[in-house]
């Protein structure tokens, strides 16, 4: 009796994008592209093939592995300060609610709020559960006893990064553990 496995499909075959210094453009979310996109990156001379899946794609007229990880040829310089973004808001939070500690149903709630004269800042968002965000409404936080866990602060790209360790993707081929995380402080 012979064991059949079933063919990786393509779109199970992401790749890994590094900048030219071979470090990945972004942590969290995971710099990926999908298949389609790398190829198109190879062909158009944008990206060095630095490791491939054992998947194949053929055309009638060609064959070709699937990259696993590609690098840019030319470097981007990284962002310095991180976009204001939900998500971002999220991840600076650790996906938290900040006034239960609570991890479904996120939204974001601003501190001072909007009707008190509160900016949508950095330093005036959280990360609230809807329920809390429901409690606490348009009253400031002493008004109502709620008070955010953390205060809100406009964070660093390296504390965004190091927050996104803690969650790490779903997925992560072998191919790609020689370039995540190499940054960390490695134990005595």
């Amino acid at each position: 009796m012979s064991v059949q496995f079933a063919p990786v499909a393509p779109e199970a075959c992401p790749a890994l994008v590094l900048n030219a210094d071979f470090r990945p453009l972004s942590y969290y979310p995971l710099s990926l592209w999908s298949w389609q996109d790398t190829i198109k990156a190879v062909f158009l001379d944008r990206v060095n093939i630095v490791s491939e899946y054992d998947r194949v794609v053929r055309s009638p007229t060609f064959e070709f592995r699937l990259p696993s990880v590609v690098s840019l040829k030319t470097y981007v310089k990284p962002s310095r300060t991180p976009a204001f973004t939900r998500f971002n808001v999220f991840l600076r939070d650790r996906f938290t609610c900040q006034y239960c500690g609570g991890h479904d149903d996120l939204t974001f709630d601003h501190v001072t709020p909007r009707s008190k004269g509160g900016q949508t800042t950095w330093e005036n968002v959280v990360a609230a559960c809807s329920p809390c965000n429901l409690l606490k409404g348009g009253y400031m936080p002493q008004q109502i006893n709620m008070f955010p866990a953390q205060r809100p602060i406009r964070p660093t790209v390296s504390q965004l990064h190091r927050n996104g360790r803690l969650f790490p993707p779903n997925y992560l081929h072998e191919s790609w553990q020689d370039y995540l995380y190499w940054d960390t402080e490695l134990d005595p």
